[in-house]
């Protein structure tokens, strides 16, 4: 196979920078996703905001982003990725800005859900173009330094957010992303170039809809489950209507002559054992990160920027090994390093559930830097292996899987870890209460391990100190399951990628149906500095 184009091309030799501000623009939307987390208690004195609103705070803008990516993706097929990325990257900005002068909680949640939608256009757009520009033979080293930079923003996000609490007001938090955009925006005006279906599809305004929706009522579901009960009518119900609406959208898209997603390409074993990594990826890491650092703020007490650094080798470890991993699947095989990666993972959650009240730094290290290396090398070659087996002309829509696939992953991660952990706390810290506390108390402590220690604040004195050690070791207890049962899931996972994932990457780049851009293939318009020709395509031959 070759390179069609030359290699003195413009977009060619400025490739890697471009790869830099699609990381930027990646980095910023990630991190909107963890960044709320350590700006909640400000923001709940600021706007007297109840538990249930500043929830509804973090997850409005995780239920747009996932269940608007599909069709944000398939838009930016049809009229262009470097248009996508501008457009959600100026409504990003937007609402982040307006975020910051919120007056109640009510604003807050509709300016994330707003973000959200900016970043449903972001993520898909930043690979689309990455799969365009890049040749065959550098591809799968620059998916996985993207892949790197979108599993290390989770970690980066309340880092950030910690630092800048330190010294301003919670609406810094939002502030950042206003400059961060801008840069993203005008370096991008440059360097990205765009790419689009070439076929110019028709629009699937019924599949957009289906898809939205039925994501939707499935995060609704999974989000609210551990509050209201996962044998809730209303759960129930949600989760009941969600499959009716998603099993809609695959009979839809099966009968469309131009569905937004081919449903065919999950009959792809590459396609579909991607997105069932990713999806495993994420519910352990977004889960994990949830976890500890409730282990680290509520048990150890540190401060919310405290926990958040001493989660940062992870995200060090995501950015060093994430782009050496694609040597590693063309040397060893696909499906041997990413069954292997997953193992590394189990062995890191493994240790994770032998943590306890004796604190020991080095054990938390080597657990996340045995996470990190496995979460580095199944992500990147797992989105290699989804973006390899389509063709160029439909990199936004395999683009939104693998982000879908993140973000469902995520949320179910999230949902199901922290649901564990409550009721493993629960049936722990009964009958280790001390005697002769009060009613309200003991209903407080049994909530969460934060109420107990609330309550215990209040109680003070020995019975205070009492129920500090009561509900941290139940806390303890229960993340230890929560470990194990990530642990035993990701280990499942390995068994399942080795089974079905194929081996060779290299056969999956080639076997890529893209045709060369002169005879049909994705075409690259001009950058804002006008003149660039199109960008290298693969000759099918």
């Amino acid at each position: 196979m070759t390179i069609q184009s030359s290699e003195a091309d413009p977009i060619f030799q400025r490739r890697w920078k471009t790869l830099a501000v699609l990381c930027l623009s990646l980095v910023m939307v990630v991190a909107g996703v963890s960044s709320l987390n350590v700006a909640l208690p400000a923001i709940s004195d600021s706007l007297g905001a109840s538990g249930t609103e500043l929830q509804w705070m973090v997850d409005a803008y995780s239920l747009a982003f996932a269940a608007l990516l599909l069709p944000a993706g398939a838009l930016g097929d049809r009229f262009g990725r470097k248009g996508a990325l501008q457009l959600g990257l100026t409504i990003y900005a937007g609402a982040a800005l307006i975020s910051t002068v919120a007056t109640n909680s009510g604003q807050l949640i509709a300016t994330r859900t707003i973000m959200g939608l900016g970043a449903a256009f972001v993520m898909p757009a930043t690979l689309s173009i990455v799969t365009n520009i890049f040749p065959p033979h550098e591809r799968g080293r620059a998916i996985a330094t993207w892949a790197g930079f979108a599993g290390a923003g989770g970690a980066i996000g309340p880092v950030v957010s910690g630092l800048l609490l330190e010294h301003f007001w919670w609406g810094s938090v939002f502030f950042i992303s206003v400059p961060l955009a801008a840069l993203a925006l005008i370096l991008g005006l440059v360097l990205v170039p765009t790419s689009v279906d070439p076929n110019q599809t028709r629009l699937d305004p019924i599949g957009a809809a289906l898809s939205a929706l039925g994501l939707f009522v499935l995060l609704y579901a999974i989000i609210e489950g551990p509050n209201n009960g996962w044998f809730d009518p209303v759960t129930i119900g949600a989760f009941t209507a969600s499959v009716v609406i998603l099993a809609a959208f695959v009979r839809w898209e099966a009968r469309s002559e131009t569905p937004m997603l081919n449903v065919a390409y999950f009959a792809d074993r590459a396609f579909s054992a991607g997105a069932f990594t990713i999806s495993t990826v994420f519910f352990a890491m977004f889960g994990m990160f949830f976890l500890v650092t409730l282990y680290l703020q509520f048990v150890m007490g540190f401060s919310a920027l405290g926990a958040s650094v001493r989660t940062l080798p992870i995200a060090a470890t995501m950015i060093i090994v994430s782009p050496r991993s694609a040597y590693l699947a063309e040397r060893f095989g696909l499906r041997n390093v990413v069954s292997t990666g997953m193992v590394i993972m189990s062995s890191g959650f493994l240790m994770l559930s032998t943590l306890s009240l004796s604190y020991h730094y080095w054990a938390l290290v080597t657990a996340l830097l045995m996470m990190g290396t496995g979460m580095s090398i199944v992500m990147a070659n797992s989105t290699t292996s989804i973006m390899a087996s389509l063709p160029n002309s439909k990199a936004g829509v395999g683009s939104a899987v693998n982000d879908t696939s993140r973000e469902v992953g995520g949320a179910v991660g999230i949902a199901v870890l922290g649901s564990i952990v409550n009721s493993s706390y629960r049936g722990s810290l009964d009958g280790s209460l001390p005697d002769g506390i009060s009613e309200s108390a003991a209903v407080a402590a049994r909530d969460s391990i934060g109420t107990a220690l609330r309550a215990a604040r209040e109680v003070g004195g020995e019975t205070g100190a009492q129920i500090v050690e009561a509900a941290s070791e139940a806390f303890v207890d229960a993340f230890g399951i929560a470990m194990l049962v990530t642990a035993a899931a990701t280990l499942l996972g390995a068994v399942v990628t080795y089974r079905y994932m194929p081996q060779s990457v290299a056969v999956a780049l080639s076997d890529n149906p893209a045709p060369p851009s002169s005879e049909g293939s994705d075409r690259a318009e001009p950058a804002a500095t006008g003149g660039a020709p199109p960008v290298s395509r693969i000759d099918p031959a």
